[in-house]
């Protein structure tokens, strides 16, 4: 009966905690990590263990509400092209010494989807530690279970299925009609942004009348880069200036202003790379480290009034699964919907 209370008060929780905007999670534990978006689609990732060769990476993805299935994907490591040996046309599936078929693999970039029998075995070996190997003639990827459970753990807790007999790891009586449902993704309008560009002065001027360089943006105290404007509309800009420097990053600061005293500049970001007037977004583009096998990234959208946070991800890992990373594990996602003027057909309909 405790014990039941308590998974009664978790699910509450976790409601609770989600009340109106839904908020994304991250989590991550020894080889596996988790990534649930504000829609409350979950997905989790699993790698090699111990970061050892050959790299290998499995998704497991899984809706919000009630009776949402769990699928899977694979990923073969491909980040080191140098091998002599071409991707598999396939690869078999093994799990605590038995064979559960083949999967197909795409021939760029090396990723195929299990089936529904594949994708049980898959889970219950996990939960029980067994040896998962995805094989094809002397090569032999194996997958870590280090970290599962934990993880499937938190993506049942998120979803709120604890309980429930579709939970994935703590299974219960309760039927899932009171699981938490799907949220819809926010809907953002970009507005286009006009107006020739305004001159470096007034890029220096909003600079200056910040008066005190934000913590986050040390290289204001010493500029090394010219500042630079677009303007938005017929009385605000934007103006970035380079922030920070490292080894393999760097980051923008980004602010709206009005364009004449007072400025009343405010921050969009300190960690932009780009920003692309014909699409009136800043993006931000980091690596995970110096090999570029994961990164994480950010875009904000100009909605006429101000900068929406749009979409937030990281590409999985560093495992040197592949160039970029292996997957998309979002945490926050959005419908975008481009300028009237420059809407595709299918998007004006």
């Amino acid at each position: 009966m405790a014990a039941r209370l308590a998974l009664r008060m978790l699910a509450v929780f976790a409601a609770l905690a989600a009340g109106g905007a839904c908020a994304g999670v991250q989590f991550s534990h020894k080889d596996w990590e988790l990534a649930c978006d504000n829609t409350r689609t979950c997905r989790a990732a699993g790698y090699q263990p111990d970061e050892a060769p050959p790299a290998v990476s499995v998704l497991l993805t899984r809706e919000a509400g009630p009776a949402r299935p769990l699928s899977a994907q694979v990923a073969i490591g491909t980040y080191d092209d140098s091998k002599a040996t071409a991707m598999p046309a396939q690869v078999e599936v093994t799990i605590g010494g038995r064979s559960f078929g083949a999967i197909a693999l795409k021939a760029d970039d090396g990723t195929g989807t299990l089936n529904a029998t594949q994708v049980a075995a898959l889970l219950q070996g996990l939960l029980r530690s067994d040896d998962i190997a995805f094989v094809a003639q002397r090569e032999r990827w194996r997958l870590s279970s280090d970290g599962a459970a934990a993880v499937l753990l938190r993506m049942d807790d998120v979803q709120g299925r604890l309980g429930t007999t579709g939970a994935l790891v703590r299974k219960g009586g309760n039927g899932e009609q009171g699981v938490l449902p799907p949220v819809a993704r926010p809907v953002v309008r970009t507005a286009a942004i006009s107006g020739a560009a305004p001159r470096e002065a007034l890029a220096i001027a909003v600079l200056r009348s910040l008066r005190k360089a934000p913590d986050d943006c040390p290289d204001l105290k010493e500029p090394s880069e010219a500042p630079r404007a677009w303007r938005l509309d017929a009385h605000r800009v934007l103006v970035s200036a380079r922030c920070w420097l490292a080894a393999y990053n760097f980051g923008y600061g980004f602010w709206v202003a009005n364009d004449k005293p007072p400025y009343r500049a405010v921050a969009v970001t300190y960690n932009g790379t780009e920003f692309e007037p014909e699409r009136s977004r800043i993006l931000s583009m980091q690596k995970g480290r110096g090999l570029g096998d994961c990164f994480a990234m950010e875009h904000w959208v100009w909605d006429g009034a101000r900068f929406v946070h749009t979409e937030e991800a990281t590409t999985g890992m560093c495992r040197l699964v592949a160039a970029g990373g292996p997957w998309m594990l979002p945490t926050l996602v959005s419908e975008v919907v481009p300028p009237a003027a420059k809407r595709t057909i299918e998007e004006k309909r």
